[in-house]
This record gives structure tokens, sequence and C-alpha cells, in this order.
């Protein structure tokens, strides 16, 4: 109770009506209109008031103004749409803007069968864990058990959870980086953070971890953290140790909420896996899941599922993947380019010799000798940029970009890497560099390859995306598919461009009919490319398996567009290096990849992998005789090989030791069906847009590719300055479908079109001043064939108080939209009342007749308030309290719920149906 009220309380105050909402102190009265939105709530002190605040009660509808059928209709779907303060087993349910998979529902369910939500989520790439990390934190946020978060990831993420949390899940997040957190912390007083005055946030990794920071964010830390990419927050480089002990120190808060997200959780370092498991609970680190109940334990905090795992028939999801078709594609080095290899090759084995014995001269030397390879497999161009930076060595990072291991300098990943081979000039060198500026000019018979492949691809209509390693070599190949397919869109993006320019240039790509992107692994992760493009072309081998899979699961993922997927591996037989990586790495991982379904990362034991690599490069090129020194290639080869084994073998431990079976299939189906029913569906929310819109004067138009044209502009003033407001506004146009052809948005009942067409015209209903000109009339009578007798439809608004028995009880307001039919003598009738509103009128009445059924049932529906609504408002709070602990299914710790009905009920609209035909 506050301030005499309790939530769901009507009160008059201030001249109008007004629902009592939950409030944050026992003085102050938080309030929402009766026909205003969430936005609108007020908070006020009852003892500052000039006028007392006095109960009130719910208007019944008047005769003022009749409603046709249309009109009802309307009504109904636009009072259901309106709430936002679900009633359902998920409160969050209204407020998502995409309808969820029923295996994502699976870590939402384990979610709230926890006291504390501790969970490490490790779904494959491209299944949907930021869908997943949203709805926890949607649905938390929503019961009032979390009102601050923050996600901590990559920098070059940072933007894509903004707009995901945004557009998807309706949370304003701040994103907090180095260039904003100075902006953001300006005219904070002293004593307060801007994690203090921004309850959401985004925050980057590399930004917060340093010492100066890190130390002060775990002060003010929200008490729910969500942590993207959390394998690199456990390994062993000097960024990830910094990043451990920012969230060891986080975890350390018992009562701290935190879910971990990694499709790659397990790299083959059991030290840093035990790390990661260690910040769910310290239990878990090191212990041995060979025992049954520490493996049952676990299943409640770990999720782990492939593809496979959420296609198969029990989860009914034949569409949430479409097929993808893999192939490779070969091509043959001209005389010249083979030339160039060789003489590269015989110039790095120079050095390697010139290396002698000394370890660390050894070992540079290897990775130079790799580094220069890979580039002059890529492109002259990649390889003319590494000859000519070859003196910047930088140790440190040689190894992790040969390696593809870039976590630490996200920004970074396309960089050429240079020799690092010792020596100030060394002879040889300037005849490469003049080798290297003559094949730049000439004719590439990689990139002559790559045309002839995209040419059919391009022709049945494909927008692929073409990945290369090095910006150098993405230049090149943008400027020759540019000349190749002028007719086309064709764009690079790498490294070279802001984080915010590679996102704008590829929404701009959306204007095209088809589409060409030449990118690096700049946009391996962070940017999802499904919406517009449907084909990868691998141009440069990855040396990091996982880096494949991270380039294709840009398009091949959740959502996916077109019929089909494709995939393409370009390589040339020609080439020792390519032929190396294929036979060292990723012959070896599709190997491991078919047989368990997952890709492996490259083993932890990277000087294994380069002697195996070079022991590879002088087989194929038939110099295994060439060095004069032993340094050991075979030996490493072989126990490469073994890795590779062990990591196998390690696979199917793991998938045995830690599969999902905290909740089966048969668990969540119900739950997905129940979201499904609530949520309408995307028909029901097409029909009343198609139906409000015209109603407005601003009907829908068929646009091309099955869109339609929403004409914004043509709406009344007050809802154009409303919609303006949500970032909408002009010519729309919208597509129904969860995945939209390219320039289309994608319209559910969270977006904002439909949710303000429902907020207006339900205050238009309820309240005409409020809304000039938005006016639905709410009570109406009308001949239909679909009754035999005459039967009265009560469209009610439901609220019910939801008590969260936990730690701090907390006390919530739900509501939700009930359509009753009652009979002649106004008992409820056993008849689909939705049902009877959308059968079509047979005919209309005369208006003295329609004046006096009308007015009976009104009075019909006034005596039955107290009664029959009264109790139908009660079993419906006895049902949401059934749902409640189902989905919580008593687990222990877990918050217990009540639920009261909220009395009298709120007649929105009562209309009278009367047998007849046309």
């Amino acid at each position: 109770m506050t301030a005499g009220f309790a939530p769901g309380d009507l009160v008059h105050a201030r001249g109008r009506e007004w629902v009592a909402l939950p409030s944050p102190a026992p003085d102050l009265l938080r309030l929402r209109p009766l026909s205003g939105t969430e936005a609108d709530a007020q908070l006020l002190h009852p003892a500052l008031e000039r006028e007392p605040v006095r109960p009130a009660q719910f208007a019944m509808p008047a005769l003022d103004r009749p409603a046709t059928q249309d009109a009802a209709r309307l009504l109904a779907e636009a009072l259901r749409l309106s709430l936002r303060r679900g009633a359902g087993p998920f409160r969050s349910a209204a407020r998502v803007g995409v309808e969820p998979r029923a295996y994502q529902l699976v870590p939402l369910l384990m979610a709230l069968r926890l006291p504390t939500v501790r969970l490490l989520v490790a779904d494959d790439v491209g299944i949907g864990k930021t869908i997943e990390a949203g709805l926890i934190l949607r649905e938390l946020v929503d019961r009032g058990e979390a009102d601050r978060f923050a996600v901590l990831c990559p920098p070059h993420l940072v933007e894509q959870w903004t707009g995901e949390l945004r557009e998807k899940f309706d949370l304003d997040a701040v994103a907090v980086t180095a260039a904003s957190a100075g902006r953001l912390e300006r005219g904070l007083p002293a004593s307060q953070t801007l994690f203090d005055a921004h309850p959401f946030t985004v925050v980057s990794l590399d930004y917060i971890k340093a010492d100066r920071r890190r130390d002060r964010f775990a002060l003010a830390c929200p008490g729910f953290v969500v942590v993207d990419e959390a394998h690199a927050c456990v390994g062993t480089h000097q960024g990830r140790q910094q990043r451990h002990e920012l969230l060891a120190r986080l975890s350390a808060d018992t009562a701290r909420h935190m879910i971990l997200l990694t499709a790659t959780p397990h790299s083959g370092d059991e030290d840093a896996f035990d790390r990661l498991l260690g910040l769910i609970n310290p239990r878990f680190a090191g212990a041995s899941f060979d025992d049954e109940a520490t493996r049952i334990a676990l299943a409640r905090h770990f999720v782990q599922r492939q593809r496979i795992d959420v296609t198969g028939r029990d989860w009914g999801e034949t569409r949430v993947f479409k097929p993808h078709d893999t192939t490779e594609r070969t091509y043959d080095l001209d005389a010249a380019h083979r030339a160039f290899h060789d003489a590269v090759l015989d110039w790095c084995l120079g050095m390697v010799e010139g290396a002698g014995l000394d370890a660390r001269r050894r070992r540079l030397a290897f990775w130079g000798t790799l580094a220069l390879m890979r580039c002059v497999g890529s492109s002259p161009q990649a390889a003319l940029s590494a000859l000519r930076n070859r003196l910047a060595a930088d140790p440190d990072r040689l190894e992790e970009q040969i390696f593809d291991d870039d976590a630490e300098a996200a920004e970074a990943v396309d960089v050429e890497p240079n020799a690092g081979l010792a020596g100030a000039e060394v002879i040889g060198l300037a005849a490469l560099v003049a080798q290297a500026e003559r094949l730049a000019g000439a004719s590439d018979p990689k990139r002559d390859a790559t045309v002839r492949l995209l040419k059919p691809l391009i022709a049945e209509g494909a927008n692929p995306v073409v990945f290369c390693r090095f910006i150098a070599t993405a230049d090149h190949v943008a400027a020759g598919l540019q000349k190749a397919f002028p007719k086309l869109r064709v764009e690079a993006v790498t490294g070279a461009l802001p984080a915010e320019e590679r996102r704008a240039r590829i929404e701009d790509m959306a204007e095209a009919e088809q589409r060409l992107l030449v990118a690096t692994d700049c946009l391996s992760e962070g940017i999802n490319l499904q919406g517009l493009f449907d084909t990868v072309v691998h141009y440069d081998l990855s040396w990091n398996p996982t880096r494949h899979q991270q380039r294709e699961g840009r398009v091949d993922r959740f959502g996916q567009t077109a019929p089909r997927v494709r995939s393409v591996l370009l390589y040339s037989p020609d080439s020792a290096i390519d032929g190396a990586v294929l036979d060292v790495i990723l012959r070896k991982a599709e190997a491991i990849r078919k047989a368990t379904g997952v890709t492996v990362p490259l083993p932890e034991e990277r000087g294994a992998v380069t002697g195996a690599l070079m022991n590879a490069v002088m087989l194929r090129q038939g110099r295994s005789r060439q060095l004069s020194l032993d340094f050991g290639f075979a030996g490493d080869a072989a126990a490469v090989e073994a890795r590779w084994r062990d990591a196998a073998e390690g696979e199917r431990r793991s998938r045995a030791r830690f599969a999902q079976n905290a909740i089966k299939p048969e668990e969540v189906a119900p739950e997905w069906a129940r979201w499904r029913e609530l949520l309408g569906g995307p028909e029901r929310v097409r029909r009343f847009v198609e139906r409000a819109m015209s109603r407005l004067d601003a009907p829908l138009a068929p646009d091309h590719a099955g869109t339609l044209a929403a004409p914004l502009d043509a709406l009344p003033a007050s809802l154009r300055e409303r919609l303006a407001a949500r970032r909408l506004a002009g010519r729309l146009r919208l597509s129904f479908d969860e995945a939209p052809p390219s320039g289309a948005v994608s319209v559910g009942r969270a977006h904002p079109l439909p949710a303000t067409l429902a907020e207006a015209l339900l205050e238009g209903a309820l309240d005409e001043s409020s809304a000039a000109g938005l006016a639905l009339g709410r009570a109406g009578a009308w001949r239909s064939g679909a009754v035999a007798a005459v039967t009265t439809l009560v469209l009610l608004r439901l609220r019910h108080t939801l008590t969260m028995h936990t730690r701090a009880e907390r006390l919530l307001l739900a509501e939700e939209a009930s359509l009753l039919a009652l009979d002649p003598n106004g008992a409820v009738a056993d008849l689909d009342a939705a049902a009877l509103l959308e059968e079509p009128a047979s005919g209309d009445l005369p208006p003295p007749t329609r004046e006096r059924l009308v007015a009976a049932a009104l009075a019909r529906v006034e005596a039955a308030r107290p009664t029959i609504l009264a109790d139908h408002a009660r079993a419906r709070a006895e049902a949401l309290a059934a749902d409640h602990a189902r989905v919580r299914a008593a687990a222990s710790g877990s918050a217990r719920v009540t639920v009261a009905p909220v009395l009298p009920v709120d007649v929105i609209g009562v209309f009278v149906l009367v047998p007849g035909t046309p």
C-alpha cells in the first residue's frame, strides 16, 4: 500500500483518472493516466496536491458515439496491443520485438528457476545468443528483479548490442567506450558515476579493463551483468588476465546476476575452461564432471547446443536455419606468380638457416616465413606491404596475427603482418619488392578465378560476401569486382574504416536490388549480414577454423531471408602455403566437425603448429633437405596430429558430460505456444495495422517484393508527432515476416508503428479530448448470422497485483485484455467471443433499436460487474498464478508468486450481436 492506494487502484488527481503503479517510496504515488502509456507515468506527493487524491471508478461505455463492427474490432486489438504489463507466464512478452523460437526460451526458463541467475550460454554461432540474453534481461527488468544492467563486450560489438537491445527488446542502453565515456561523465557530481546515472549500459571490455577504471566500475557495477565473447576473458594473455580479474571480482558478489556468452567455451585449454566455469560458481572450477551429481548441478547453469540440437523433430524448428551448400574451388597460378612464390620461400628459408640455434631468432624466423608466405598467397599487394614493413617487427603480436588470434586487438585483424625477420638489410629483398611491384600491376589469376565463380552465382540472384585476410587484398579484389560487375552495388569494408562507417556502408547497401561486399575479418564478428547477403566466398583461407565458422555465421544465422545459403572455399594447389594450411589445420578441423558437429579451435600449442606448417610447406615444395640444420619439423607434425586427436576426443567427452538435459523440449514447447498465442502472430498484427491505417485515411499500399508502403505523412498531426519521436517518418516499407526483404522493416507487435497506433486509438476511445479525431465508439449493436440469440460481447481490461515473495518482497501490476460472450440472461456463454467479433456483420439496425439494445446490455453488464465479471477476474488470477508457478517449476530458492485481481474490472466496450441474415 502506497499513500493510501495499492497498485492497480484507480484514482482521480489533477482533474483526470489514473492507474496507481508500484511506487519507489511509501509517501509517493506513481500514476499512469488511465488512457495513457508507461511513458506518461508521473510521481506525485499527495500532501502537496491542491486537491485531494481520491478513489475513482472506470466509467462504463456511453451511447453518445455508436461503434460499428470495424471500430469494435479495432478497439479490441488496440487494447490488446497497448498493454505492456504482461499477465502471461512471461511479463516481457508484450515488449519483445522478435518471436523467439522454442529453443531460445530454454535459457530464459533456466534463469527463472535460479534464485540468482548465473548462466554460461555456449550455443553455436548464429543460433541467437544475443536474443537469449536479451529475453532474460527484458524479463527480469519487467519482473522488477533487475533495475540496472551492464553488457560487457569487445569494443567492435558495442554498437551491435545497443541496436539489438533497442530494436528487439525496447531497452535503451548507453554505449560506454573510450570515445563516449568522457561525454557521459561530463557534468555529473563527483559522488556519481555514469553507471549510476545510466541504468542500462553496454560497455567496451577494452575500455573498462584498465586498472584505473576497473576498480571504480566494480564498485558501481549493476546487479546484472552480461559478458559477450566470455572466452576472451579467461586466457593467459595480459589483456585477458585483466578482464578475468574484473569478472572474478564481479562474480564474487553472490547476489549479482551474470550471464556469460560464448560459442567456444572450451578451446582445449583446461585451465581457461575452469576459470570460465569458476565465474559461474567457484565449486565448478577444477571440478571432476565424471561425477553425476556435479554434472546435474552444472546443468542448471550451462547450456550448449549446436544447430543439429535445435533443428530436430522434437523442437519443430525445421525453418530456423536454411540449407547450407559448401563447395571448394581451385585455381592455377601462372608462371610469374609461381616464380614469385618460390623466390620468397627461398629467401625466407635463408633467413631461417641464418637464425642458427638461437631460439628466439629461430622462432621469429619461422613466424616471419609463415607470415610472409601467407601474404604472398593472398595477393601481390599484401606481399608488397609485408615486404616493405619487414623491419617493423613486433614479436609479441606476430604469432597472434599469423594464427588469426586477434581477440586483444580486434581493430587490427586485417593489417598485413610484417615478416618479422631480423637484419637491417638483407640481400635479395629489393629484388623481391620489385617482383611484387610488377605482379601488383599485372593480371591476378586468383582474382580472375573469383570473377569466374561469382558470375553464375550472381546470375542466379545471389548476394555474396567475399572475405579477404588483409586490407591491401580487399582493396585489390574490390577494384577488380567493380569492373567485372558494373551493374552491382560493390563495396569494400575493412579495418581501415571506423566501426561506425563500416556499419553505415553496409546499411546503405540495402537500397540496392543486388549487392556484392568485399570484407576482411573485421566483419567476421559484430555485424549481422543475414538480411542482405546469402553467400560467403573465402578468398583467403583463415588459419583458425573458428574464423571460417564466424565468417559463415554472419550470413548463415537465425533470420536469414534467402531459401539457401552457400559458401565457397577458394585455394590453389600450386600454393605451398594453401596446401600446408589445408593439410595441417583445416582438413583436420573439418573431420572433427563432421564427427562431432563442433568446430574446434586451433590447438593451444602454437609452437608445434608452426613447425608442422613449416614441414608441410617444405615437403610440398620439395625443400625438405634444403636446410642443413634439423629444426624438428617432422616431430612437430606428429605432435600436432596427436593434439587434433585429443581435441576430437575431448569434444566427444565434453558433449557427453555437458549435454543440455536440464530442460527437455516437451517442457518448452507449451511455453512457446503460450508465447505465440499472447503475441498473436504476424497476421494479427498486419490485420490491425491495415485496419488502423485505413480508418485514419492513410491506407497501406502494395510495394515491390511483397512489402507494403505506409504513408506516415498522411496520418493526423498528433500521430505524426508521436511516430517522429520514435524515429518513424515519411514513407515506410513494411513487412510482417520475421525475415523481411532487404530495405523493408519487420513489424511485430512491439514495433513502434502498431504500438503507437494502438495507444493512440485506445486513448481516443477512452478520452476523446486527449486524442482529437481518433475517437472509437465503445458501445454498439449489429446483426450477425453467427449467433442464434441476442449475445453481448464484453471487452474487459483486467488488472492483477503480483506479489513476488523473495528476500525483498516486490509488488507488481499486471494487465490483460479479455473478451467475454454473455447470453440474454447475462450469464457467460460457451462461445468463442473473438471469433464472433470477427464474423462479418450481416446487417445494420435502426438507430432506435440499436440504442434500446445497447442500453439494456449496459445495464446487464453493470449488474454483472461485481459478480460474473469479478468471478472471471478471479479465475484469470488463479490461472496466472499457476502459469508463474509452472514456469518457475517450484525451484528451490526461486521467487513464489501470488496473484490477486483488482476489482471492479474495467469494462472497455459492450457490443450486442442480434441474430439475422442479409
